[in-house]
């Protein structure tokens, strides 16, 4: 298969507000992270708030603050990431690469219809008159699941639930056909029923257009749902890569087996769940690391 995405050797690091000269080197949010994801493939980053797993997402699209400072490589269809200047990001993004954000309803414009935000979203990378962009996202909300699009077009967004909400992100993300989709925790703050409608049209992406899909999330739930691999981050750093079902089958990495075991599912109800130490920090995981399955 052919990677659609790369990463090689990332790091990201923040410029540090502390002038002190005896202040100590701030640690790198993303630390020397490498993987590729492959053609057609749903990856998860799964890990606890904090590991780093948004940062490395914004990097793909340049949405880090001027503060940042990315090193190695990042590729996109074999074309370097790092170092495009805004017109060539903005090009890219929504084109070759979009993003579902977290909270929809802080994505979304509260002065426009959602239906105007879609044919926005297609009329800047396409040709196209109004009309054909206002066809073009009535068919997008319907396929994500929007009964009686073409009379939900001009609704704002307030007037949809937080599950419709997050279906005009995704409509909104596919307007150009992308061949990479990043969700970045695309169903945190929706109900369960409505997450596993917003999971089950993920996977229907892929399966219709041939999407690739980055799936940022801590819930392990969602990565056994719908993930093909799984990368494990903690501390900005990719400790473990595996397949979804090697991964809840055989962990090799220790802090792998304790996000497992602290996980309640299929605990017995009312028993207390294991706590991952809080002592361990960069320099325990990169011995862990170094000893595989210790």
């Amino acid at each position: 298969m052919t990677g659609v995405l790369s990463f090689t050797d990332v790091a990201v690091r923040f410029a540090s507000t502390e002038t002190s000269t005896g202040a100590p080197p701030v640690p790198p949010a993303v630390d020397s992270v490498s993987f590729t994801i492959n053609r057609g493939e749903i990856f998860g980053i799964v890990g606890e708030s904090g590991s780093g797993k948004s940062t490395l997402a914004n990097s793909v699209m340049g949405l880090l603050p001027r503060s940042a400072q990315v090193t190695g490589s990042i590729r996109v269809n074999d074309r370097e990431v790092i170092g495009l200047d805004d017109d060539q990001l903005r090009s890219m993004r929504g084109d070759e690469v979009s993003m579902i954000f977290q909270d929809a309803s802080a994505s979304l414009d509260p002065t426009w219809s959602v239906g105007d935000q879609i044919a926005e979203t297609i009329r800047a990378h396409r040709t196209i008159s109004r009309r054909g962009a206002r066809a073009k996202a009535i068919s997008l909300m319907t396929e994500v699941g929007i009964a009686d699009a073409a009379s939900r077009y001009s609704d704002a967004p307030h007037r949809l639930s937080g599950g419709m909400r997050q279906r005009i992100m995704i409509a909104a993300a596919l307007a150009n056909n992308p061949q990479l989709l990043i969700a970045d925790e695309p169903t945190t703050a929706l109900d369960v029923t409505i997450q596993a409608q917003v999971l089950a049209l993920i996977g229907e992406l892929r399966k219709n257009h041939g999407t690739t899909v980055l799936l940022i999330t801590h819930d392990l739930g969602v990565v056994a749902q719908v993930c093909d691999r799984v990368g494990v981050m903690y501390g900005g750093k990719l400790l473990e890569v595996a397949a979804a079902e090697d991964l809840f089958a055989n962990p090799q990495h220790a802090y792998t087996r304790a996000l497992l075991a602290a996980s309640p599912s299929g605990a017995p109800r009312g028993s207390r769940l294991p706590v991952i130490p809080a002592a361990w920090n960069i320099e325990d995981l990169q011995r862990l690391r170094q000893e595989g399955t210790e």
